[in-house]
């Protein structure tokens, strides 16, 4: 760490630094954070665009006694380094090192560890809530970029924020920009206040001034403050937040530090729900970052710290299959249109987008809105496609069931970045879709497993007409294709060691193919016979899974889901309903949230890769094929494991 950097151990240590001291201070979090994100990857542009501003929040708020929330929580690596964690940020997002958000427990100052958007507004007014019970009169403040504010979430808690008088300070860090630049009428207010005029600088010499005239200054002043709500609604649409009650002081250069703090000061005397309005540039002082029209460097990989440049790959990723697919669907399929909740180009939808911008939606980040208006689309004629990642899939549920599921109608959700994600965190990993899918009725679901599978279920989907579909897929860089030996009974069979009736049939779903196959030379090295097959589109169960089960004295399933509810316990109940007697154990995601890291050594942690695959299969074989009544203990948790079992991994098996 470089010289004031060092300095600042707390947000105590900031207020003694002076004008200049200050101004270096942003200079040498600037460099850490290129420096530190270069090699760890994570959120380069939101952190770079928060620095003045984060900084100026600890300077006049008292954290942690009076919370500081962040929204997201992407744009929190200058909260870190404010709060101790300086020396710690080349863990970023690393195995055991810093969460890339917020964490609770890392640090005191970590409130909450949200990472899904439009939130921090409700934990405010909640907290605030919770102080004024307790006979505590504190500032609460969130901090929500003008993209989270397209989020439905943040109007409802503003609604209750509005209707108090609880000391809650509404940081509004405005950069036009979620992913993409924002969009929809909140975003033309947004821009219309960041243009207006400097008319609070006059106002400012006015209050000063007029008062001190003789006789006729205090209540000449009073008419003029009296007409300022009509001035603002002239030079700019001003009633976005006031039209609520909400007391509001901006715009803010979010890159001055004195403007900031004389801000956030008058803010907390206020003592009553506020809005500071902060315009920023996501990437700030970085010049690659602020050149980089696509989104700032938003989430960067590994980059060249002088370029900003990541180095090419040669690997292909299922997103850039699905957007190929998508072109070629368009081209075909006129009534096909594609929605995107704010993330147009990590979907993979900026292709469709320019080629189709007449049949291309992005509704903000609004995941339920998204999932309704596709509702309305569909009821329309159209077969809309709605691009979002796994994760966020939770916040549209109701409307997947309510509005879509139980009307049949032809909507289908491509989920990118389902399964273990990795860095990202216990909120980023996809883990959630297949469990909470499986009780929504007359929905399909594909996982395929390869880039071929991948597009045959796209083709598929779009020609469902009846229903939702679902075509999941990882983050991980595409596999080698995996052709099948065969299509029997309507699944693929993708390994066998005999022709036969076999020791155990292993059901591999979607992307977890390429590790079921590394894993069953374990099996046939202890002895045991065993065929892989795929069921391609796992919801509704095949009923097929039936016949091959009765060829078997074992059946497990392999999943990168949780494994409560998820297919490989639809699997085992369809199986068991049928009247079979045969044994069933599933693989998959346990019931917590998996810890941050690398991809691999998550997987690791939670027992998905190859080894333990194998090692678990052999010993339910020895089990229940053998009648060895020796293998009845659970598989070993020791070994290279156990470090991140104990950060929150664990092997996630079921043995009914």
């Amino acid at each position: 760490m470089s010289a004031v950097l060092k300095q600042v151990q707390s947000p105590d240590d900031l207020r003694g630094l002076d004008a200049e001291s200050l101004a270096q201070l942003c200079t040498e979090i600037r460099e850490l954070i290129v420096q530190t994100v270069a090699k760890t990857g994570g959120h380069l542009g939101p952190n770079l665009g928060a620095v003045e501003l984060t900084v100026a929040l600890h300077r006049v708020f008292d954290s942690p006694t009076e919370p500081i929330l962040f929204d997201v929580g992407h744009q929190s690596y200058v909260h870190k380094i404010l709060t101790g964690r300086a020396s710690q940020l080349g863990t970023l997002r690393q195995t055991g090192g810093l969460s890339g958000y917020p964490s609770r427990a890392e640090s005191e100052h970590d409130w909450i560890e949200n990472s899904h958007a439009s939130t921090a507004l409700s934990y405010a007014d909640g907290l605030a809530k919770a102080f004024e019970v307790r006979g505590e009169r504190r500032p609460v403040v969130a901090v929500v970029g003008d993209g989270a504010l397209t989020g439905g979430m943040c109007w409802e808690a503003l609604n209750n924020i509005a209707g108090s008088k609880r000391p809650v300070v509404i940081v509004v860090n405005d950069n036009g920009r979620s992913y993409a630049p924002t969009i929809g009428g909140l975003a033309e207010r947004l821009s219309g206040l960041r243009l207006r005029p400097g008319y609070e600088r006059i106002l400012d010499t006015v209050k000063v001034g007029l008062p001190r005239v003789p006789v006729i200054g205090p209540n000449l002043y009073e008419a003029l403050h009296g007409v300022k709500r009509g001035v603002k609604d002239l030079l700019a649409p001003q009633g976005l937040f006031e039209d609520l009650g909400l007391k509001y002081f901006g715009p803010v250069d979010g890159h001055d530090l004195a403007a900031l703090e004389h801000a956030f000061t008058l803010a907390r005397g206020f003592n009553a729900p506020v809005v500071v309005h902060c315009v920023t540039r996501k990437g700030f002082g970085y010049a690659p970052a602020e050149n980089d029209e696509a989104d700032q460097m938003h989430q960067s990989p590994g980059f060249d710290p002088t370029t900003g440049l990541a180095p090419s790959s040669a690997s292909r990723r299922w997103t850039s299959v699905f957007s190929d697919q998508m072109l070629s669907i368009g081209e075909e399929q006129p009534e096909v249109v594609a929605i995107t909740a704010a993330m147009c180009e990590p979907t993979g939808l900026g292709p469709f987008s320019r080629r189709f911008p007449g049949r291309f939606y992005d509704v903000g980040i609004a995941e339920q809105h998204a999932v309704a208006s596709a509702a309305g689309l569909a009821s329309a004629g159209l077969h809309p496609f709605v691009a979002i990642y796994a994760t966020f899939l939770n916040r549209a549920f109701d409307q997947l069931l309510m509005d879509v599921a139980l009307h049949k109608l032809p909507v289908t959700v491509v989920l990118d970045r389902a399964g273990v994600t990795g860095e990202d965190g216990p909120s980023h990993n996809g883990v959630w879709d297949m469990s909470i899918l499986g009780v929504v009725p007359g929905l399909r679901l594909a996982a395929p497993r390869d880039e071929a599978t991948l597009r045959a279920s796209l083709l598929s989907a779009a020609q469902i007409s009846d229903g939702p579909s679902v075509v999941r897929f990882p983050k991980t860089p595409l596999p080698a294709p995996i052709p099948a030996l065969r299509n029997e009974r309507g699944l693929d069979v993708l390994a066998e060691s005999n022709g036969g009736g076999v020791d155990v049939v292993i059901f591999s779903i979607g992307a977890m193919a390429s590790d079921v196959l590394a894993a069953v030379q374990k099996v046939a090295d202890a002895g045991y016979s065993y065929r892989v097959v795929d069921p391609g589109w796992v919801l509704p169960v095949p009923s097929a899974v039936v016949d091959f089960a009765s060829d078997a004295a074992l059946v497990v399933t392999v999943e990168d889901g949780v494994i409560a509810g998820g297919i490989g316990s639809q699997i085992s109940r369809t199986v068991r309903e049928s009247g079979s007697s045969v044994q069933t154990r599933e693989i998959g995601v346990p019931v917590e949230f998996p810890v941050h890291g690398k991809v691999m050594d998550v997987r690791a942690a939670v027992g998905l890769t190859p080894q333990s695959i194998g090692r678990r299969i052999v010993e339910w074989s020895a089990l229940v094929v053998s009648g060895n009544e020796q293998q009845t203990e659970r598989p070993d948790r020791t070994g290279p494991d156990e470090s991140l079992r104990r950060a929150g991994g664990a092997e996630g098996v079921s043995t009914d």
